[in-house]
């Protein structure tokens, strides 16, 4: 037995020294020279050309750009100003309203409650939040007066169905004329700029005695479910949100500057918004009107109760990408244990079959590229990304350990840029 105990008292130890190693093993984010990292300094002036050509064109006012590779930063730049009359020049400081980028966080935090076996994938959403038992299909629908007809759905929508937009469940104001109607008739938000005193469950409460704009499961349909998928996360942890990312996922990863609403000594460094139309550029004051939703462009800035899992955050682009390094880790950084190399798995894989999204597929929570995609890109296949309806972007090649994003802030923008930051990352690279 003294044989035993000595041999225990070595072994355990030895464990948790392995598992210490494995886990500072993994990288964490450390600027870098481009050289070092595998990456060109003089091509990588190609991206500070191009991204000053498109400020030129009066595209954008300023944006901020990153390359991680392999978790060393080899390009970290602001560029332009935050406003029109130049007085502030962008950087990497500036607070991003991130829109449905935020959809990725609230994904993995569905996972983190899977890998406690606090739920299912395949469960009902029914289970957990019972407003969305018998749920109806939309049939017909009168644009004239928002009136409509539904039938039955076929079966109930499970958490995968949420998790891969294919429940059914539409979009307000940025959605379908038929969503955008029966959803403003009901009080149903789009997760951006939320009035005061509303919180997330009354909302999607109302949202379950709505009808579905499909049959569960059959087509990919771009809406509210990563706002039901954050509801899901209150009722299942019994926490807010807002709780739930600031002590399971913001704080263990260090990600001090990542909100719903920002704190008032951070309020000064929130990007300024601009709108595009025909005449050009503008910088957006006071309210802002589309599809008949009025949004207070700065309501990051405001204390409010609506923690949207679909479009809330607002957070720096290193924040972000740091987030996104433990994703590519395999669901650590640092010390911290987010997730289970096989549940990013999951995540990063195609979960939609043969549904169509252009030629991307989609996992739980991000578009994945597929051999069409990097025929047309230099990214490689399985490469995951999206972005948020302000202009910000992001992806991920596991292939060649890179981490890119690109930021601006500006709503109905017209300019696609993003073929061509990607194509500017890629030229610069060492192969």
């Amino acid at each position: 037995m003294k044989h035993f105990k000595i041999r225990k008292t070595l072994i355990v130890p030895a464990f948790f020294l392995t598992l210490h190693l494995q886990l500072l093993s993994q990288p964490m984010l450390m600027k870098s020279s481009p050289e070092a990292a595998g990456f060109s300094s003089e091509r990588l002036v190609r991206l500070d050309n191009k991204i000053k050509e498109w400020i030129d064109q009066k595209w954008m006012n300023g944006a901020v750009a990153m390359i991680v590779h392999n978790g060393k930063i080899v390009y970290d730049k602001g560029f332009g100003f935050d406003d029109p009359n130049k007085k502030t020049p962008v950087t990497t400081h500036h607070l991003f309203r991130l829109a449905s980028q935020t959809k990725a966080v609230t994904s993995v935090g569905i996972m983190m409650l899977y890998e406690e076996g606090k739920l299912l994938l395949d469960d009902s959403v029914s289970k957990y939040i019972p407003e969305f038992k018998n749920l109806k299909v939309l049939d017909k629908f009168s644009a004239v007066d928002t009136t409509y007809t539904s039938v039955n759905a076929k079966r109930s929508i499970t958490i995968r169905d949420l998790l891969t937009h294919t429940s059914g469940i539409g979009y307000a104001v940025i959605g379908s004329a038929a969503s955008n109607a029966i959803y403003a008739k009901n009080n149903i938000s789009s997760g951006i700029a939320v009035k005061q005193g509303i919180v997330l469950a009354d909302v999607m409460k109302r949202l379950g005695s709505l009808p579905l704009m499909h049959q569960p499961g059959e087509k990919f349909t771009y809406g509210l479910n990563t706002d039901l998928l954050g509801y899901l996360i209150e009722v299942v942890s019994g926490i807010s949100l807002d709780q739930f990312f600031r002590t399971r996922i913001f704080q263990p990863l260090g990600m001090n500057d990542t909100y719903f609403y920002l704190p008032a000594e951070k309020q000064n460094r929130l990007a300024v918004l601009s709108l595009e139309d025909a005449s050009g550029l503008h910088r957006i004051q006071g309210d802002f009107k589309y599809n008949g939703a009025s949004w207070n462009h700065l309501y990051p800035n405001t204390k409010g109760t609506y923690y949207s899992g679909g479009a809330g955050l607002t957070s720096t682009i290193t924040d972000y990408a740091v987030f996104l390094q433990m994703l590519l880790n395999g669901g650590t950084y640092g010390r911290a244990k987010i997730l289970s190399k096989n549940s990013v798995r999951m995540m990063t894989s195609n979960q939609i079959g043969d549904h169509n999204l252009g030629t991307d597929k989609f996992g739980l929570g991000f578009s994945i590229a597929t051999d069409k995609t990097a025929a047309r890109l230099p990214v490689s296949v399985g490469t995951y990304g999206w972005g948020g309806a302000f202009a910000t972007n992001y992806w991920v090649d596991p292939e060649e350990k890179i981490i890119a994003l690109f930021y601006t802030q500006i709503w109905r923008r017209s300019h696609n840029t993003e073929d061509a930051f990607k194509v500017m990352v890629y030229q610069a690279l060492n192969n």
